[in-house]
């Protein structure tokens, strides 16, 4: 099986390199590490692409998808069974400085591989990394949110598909995933493509390079073992966000894969069992670690989710295979061991 991996050396990307690869899957990895232009040095994963040269079924080009003609050139050339869309600007906070280069990224970039596929390879599947994001601040206004001493709460099993994505705000970044992921499901539903979107909250692993714009938990962990102080934005730090590690999320692509469905979308993450508040997050940490850091509290960011749990049951219903493996305490300990 030949698969397309863009963003390949980024965390999603770079888990589904190394578990396909295992598979003896044919691998092309696309990543021309953009992340250190959005974020610095500290988010470059040029070390990670190198790392895959020891992989005989790995092959990477170094290709920005918003080239139309060298992704067009690319797909003609390698017909891929599968393309796992993994590249992008994923920043909440960075998007409102660069709201036009977000479009290109997340949005043109989205564009091209999918009427490239169209054209030149349309029995593939096409899985796009897409976000919770796209449903704005909806879970916040249209949910029953309750106060805990150290988390906000609602009663409902999680955010699921029928929340509402209109009259709300996204920030650039969420609007312009969110216009992608409908031009994903459209190329399933109009042109009868087996496409999807999954739609991710927080994702983790031990690779992931986390920096204070984006990766929340990464971040929040390197900067806890640095003994470093913390900025919290907002609600008190009771935040809540579920995390789903890299592995689960790509063992969830691999079962779209066997059994692929056209134009699909699913919300999909920890859920309630993973899911933590800052505050529960630095009480983790300090049992694993027996350390403190020190914390301080800045203004809420716009747009930002008070509280976000995953309602899996759909993916779950279509894929009754599919199970987490990583409980937040096993992630928690991962991350801490870096």
């Amino acid at each position: 099986m030949k698969i397309i991996i863009t963003g390949s050396g980024g965390l999603v990307g770079g888990t589904a390199v190394r578990y396909f690869s295992d598979l003896s899957c044919e691998i092309i990895g696309i990543d021309n590490n953009y992340r250190q232009n959005l974020f610095g040095d500290k988010a470059s994963v040029f070390n990670d692409i190198s790392s895959f040269s020891s992989l005989k079924n790995y092959k990477h080009l170094n290709l920005d998808i918003r080239n139309k003609d060298l992704i067009f050139k690319t797909i003609k050339e390698v017909k891929p069974d599968v393309i796992i869309h993994c590249a992008g600007q994923p920043s909440h906070e960075k998007s409102s400085s660069i709201p036009y280069e977000d479009f290109e990224i997340n949005t043109l970039g989205t564009m091209n591989l999918l009427e490239a596929m169209r054209t030149h390879s349309p029995n593939c599947s096409f899985i796009f990394t897409s976000t919770n994001k796209v449903y704005g601040e909806n879970p916040n206004t249209l949910y029953e949110i309750y106060e805990t001493p150290k988390r906000y709460d609602f009663k409902e099993f999680g955010i699921d598909e029928n929340c509402p994505i209109d009259n709300t705000i996204h920030s650039p970044f969420g609007a312009n995933k969110l216009s992608a992921d409908v031009i994903v499901q459209e190329y399933g539903k109009y042109y009868g493509l087996n496409t999807v979107c999954f739609r991710c909250g927080c994702i983790t692993g031990k690779t992931h390079k986390g920096v204070e714009q984006h990766g929340f938990l990464s971040y929040l962990c390197k900067t806890f073992l640095k003994q470093q102080e913390y900025k919290i934005y907002g609600f008190k730090g009771k935040q809540v966000r579920d995390n789903i590690h890299a592995f689960d999320l790509v063992n969830a692509f691999h079962n779209y894969i066997l059994s692929p469905r056209k134009g699909e979308f699913y919300n999909i993450g920890g859920g309630r069992e993973n899911s933590c508040s800052i505050l529960e997050s630095l009480d983790i940490m300090r049992n694993i670690s027996n350390k403190n850091i020190k914390i301080s509290f800045e203004e809420k960011r716009k747009g930002d989710h008070i509280c976000y749990m995953t309602d899996n049951r759909k993916f779950q219903s279509h894929y009754p295979n599919w199970k987490k493996k990583f409980s937040l305490q096993m992630i928690f300990e991962e991350q801490m061991a870096v």
